[in-house]
């Protein structure tokens, strides 16, 4: 891991004001966090500090929920090492402690670099000597460099604010649609419980292509469309604003559509049906209650998806779901993967039936040690059968996928093979 320097500073400057800041620029950091640092300025002896650069993710990877995410899940892999873990409003994660070697604490980096091993910032890293994601320091001697990554985060932290506080000001002046916020969240939830969620669903096939045979849909996912529901029925709010709140919003949407489909009188429930669930919507009142209206031997042709940071998320809920779900008979896929996370899902091990994978362009690209072969050794470990190719959405993709020995596809190009029929 790579080892910063930087220009020394004390301790007391990381709380002083900058008089040319609107407010003291590490206002934004936790009080723990600067209450930590002045315990090490006197107690560093035989101590390291490690820093996850969470915040140098791409944007998509820098939400709130996902970094929140990512955070509980390094505490839990280092809870039996002598140390403390903190997470900084840039989602920057800081570990300090006593550890024999760096080495100690390479099995929590790997599983930060899994959760975000498609960010461009992770891919940089292959193969290099040093880390973007993650330095290391031994406190002893680079206490001041630890202080002057902390000051740059801070730094950071109050021109992401300053940069938020902007764009909030034009789009207010630009009309733009307003976040949602927990008032607003609480009037659309009860205007779903009353409104008949039918003409939202969506049905998306899964399809079988084999060479010499027309392509056959096997499976249809359903799904709630939220941008239609969003230009529908809240066309002022943005209801991707929120990270936690749009959480809690599609959690509302899968009780709904479980509801809706409970009480379904054409024959859905008796075809070959995919359904892309929350963990807790899986442990929930509402599940139990649709399950009681699946007979025994439908619910094998029953697929309940659930995505990767799930497992991330809460380990013990995803396993326990999952085993409640394989007891009473459904079918069980992790949604989400990418090739590039592949080479850490061992569906067998997870006891997963299907992995879907997401396509994108760079998969047609064969790099040397990443290409055809590669993916091709990841189809076979999956098992061909096993593995769904989606966002197919030209013959390209399509070529590829069957290339690898993929046969289960999904997207808007199948949809056109199978309308032809």
């Amino acid at each position: 891991m790579q080892t910063k320097r930087g220009t020394p500073i004390s301790l007391e400057a990381l709380a002083t004001p900058q008089v040319s800041a609107a407010r003291p620029p590490f206002a934004h950091l936790d009080t723990q966090v600067l209450d930590h640092l002045d315990f090490l300025s006197r107690n560093r002896s035989g101590k390291q500090a490690l820093v996850l650069h969470l915040g140098l993710l791409s944007p998509q990877n820098r939400r709130e929920q996902i970094q929140r995410v990512a955070y509980l899940a390094f505490k839990e892999t280092v809870r039996t090492l002598d140390g403390q873990a903190y997470q900084m409003s840039t989602g920057d994660i800081l570990w300090t402690g006593k550890v024999p070697s760096p080495a100690a604490l390479e099995p929590s980096i790997a599983r930060m670099r899994l959760l975000f091993a498609e960010d461009p910032l992770i891919q940089s890293d292959a193969g290099q000597a040093t880390s973007r994601f993650a330095t290391w320091y031994l406190l002893e001697s680079q206490f001041n460099d630890l202080l002057g990554a902390v000051k740059r985060i801070a730094v950071a932290a109050e021109d992401q604010r300053r940069q938020q506080e902007a764009r909030a000001q034009t789009e207010g002046r630009s009309g733009a649609r307003q976040p949602m916020d927990p008032t607003t969240l609480a009037k659309l939830e009860a205007l779903l419980a009353r409104t008949d969620l039918s003409n939202l669903m969506r049905r998306q096939a899964i399809v079988s292509v084999t060479s010499g045979l027309a392509p056959t849909p096997l499976i249809r996912e359903l799904t709630i469309s939220i941008n239609d529901l969003q230009t529908s029925v809240v066309p002022d709010i943005d209801l991707f604003g929120d990270q936690w709140l749009f959480q809690r919003l599609t959690q509302t949407l899968d009780r709904r559509m479980l509801a809706a489909l409970a009480r379904a009188e054409d024959g859905t429930l008796a075809q070959q049906v995919s359904l892309n669930l929350n963990v807790s919507t899986i442990l929930s009142p509402e599940f139990l209650a649709y399950d009681q209206t699946v007979k025994n031997q439908d619910r094998s042709s029953v697929v309940i998806e659930m995505q990767k940071i799930d497992i991330f998320a809460d380990p013990g809920a995803f396993l326990f779901a999952r085993d409640f779900l394989k007891e009473r008979g459904y079918k069980v896929a992790l949604d989400g993967l990418t090739f590039m996370v592949l080479p850490f899902v061992d569906r067998e091990k997870l006891g997963l039936d299907l992995l879907k994978v997401q396509f994108s362009p760079e998969m047609l690209v064969d790099k040397p040690g990443q290409g055809i072969e590669r993916m091709k050794e990841y189809v076979e470990r999956c098992g061909r059968a096993r593995m769904i190719l989606y966002r197919v959405e030209d013959e390209a993709a399509l070529t590829l996928g069957k290339s690898l020995g993929i046969s289960l596809f999904q997207g808007h190009y199948l949809d056109k093979l199978i309308g032809r029929r």
